[in-house]
């Protein structure tokens, strides 16, 4: 992945924003078990940048995480 990921924690609009994809896909993602894996800080869901790379690079290999 040429571009480099923020160092702090994703909202889920950030991944939206980086994936060029609506906010609701990143939604739907999480409650389909999809997408990148989140965690909840209190009431706010979060991304690890490191997750999300990983789970990007399943993408464009092909595998399942």
């Amino acid at each position: 992945m040429s571009r480099l990921l923020p160092t702090r924690y994703l909202t889920p609009i950030d991944v939206a924003d980086l994936l060029g994809v609506p906010v609701e896909t990143v939604y739907q993602w999480r409650r389909k078990r999809t997408g990148p894996c989140g965690f909840r800080v209190g009431r706010h869901l979060r991304y690890d940048p490191e997750d999300v790379r990983v789970w990007i690079t399943s993408l464009i290999n092909g595998e399942a995480v």
